[in-house]
């Protein structure tokens, strides 16, 4: 599967590609599987080849919220494994998944100074990214919010048919709620909106955008 646009993977050549394959070894995870656990201290990331993954955080009241949707790929595990602090997140497979662990990153990117320049490009994006989310949770409503989270996964994973663009949704509504800052309620009354503007069509984990740009809109 050919990894998602800005993703680690599509960063690299293919001789950086052989390289991080030779330091590492492929592994296997089933949907529903824990593949790293908030709080604990690591040294190796995984790459994903195949499938996607929640990362996601709890509140101190137990709420999940979660903070990101990874597929093929994606560099996960690397902040922790470089600095050496607990992670900061559970990363959760959403279906069967396949990638690369590397232990020992901080020794592989000290041998390659083009890949560990390139990783400071993507943390750095990913700090943006971050920070563009605060901004949508205070400026955005609810349907705003989840309008801007479909858009996401269209434009990451989208497959267009004759009557829109058909994203397989690996996430429950409770998930969607995590990764918009709203509640499960709010999230299906704002999913019921867009369903009555005609822009988008839902089913069981699948949701077919017939209107983009009017998602697009709407998310503005």
């Amino acid at each position: 599967m050919d990894p998602d646009p800005g993703e680690f993977l599509s960063m690299l050549t293919d001789e950086d590609v052989q390289a991080l394959r030779a330091a590492g070894r492929i592994r296997r995870w089933d949907r529903g599987t824990t593949v790293m656990t908030e709080g604990d201290t690591s040294d190796w990331v995984l790459v994903l080849l195949e499938g996607r993954v929640k990362v996601s955080s709890h509140t101190s009241s137990g709420t999940e919220v979660v903070l990101a949707v990874r597929g093929p790929g994606g560099l996960l595990g690397e902040l922790s494994a470089i600095d050496g602090s607990p992670r900061s997140a559970t990363v959760t497979a959403l279906e069967p998944i396949t990638g690369i662990v590397v232990r020992d990153f901080p020794t592989f990117l000290g041998s390659h100074g083009r890949i560990a320049v390139l990783l400071m490009q993507l943390v750095s994006g990913r700090l943006r990214d971050a920070d563009r989310k605060r901004i949508e949770y205070g400026a955005f409503d609810t349907t705003g919010r989840v309008a801007t989270r479909l858009i996401e996964l269209a434009e990451r994973y989208g497959e267009k048919t004759n009557s829109g663009v058909r994203v397989a949704l690996p996430l429950s509504q409770d998930e969607l709620a995590g990764w918009t800052g709203a509640s499960r309620e709010a999230v299906s009354k704002a999913l019921r909106t867009l369903r009555d503007r005609g822009l988008i069509e839902t089913g069981r984990r699948r949701v077919v955008i017939h209107d983009l740009e009017g998602l697009r809109k709407r998310a503005r």
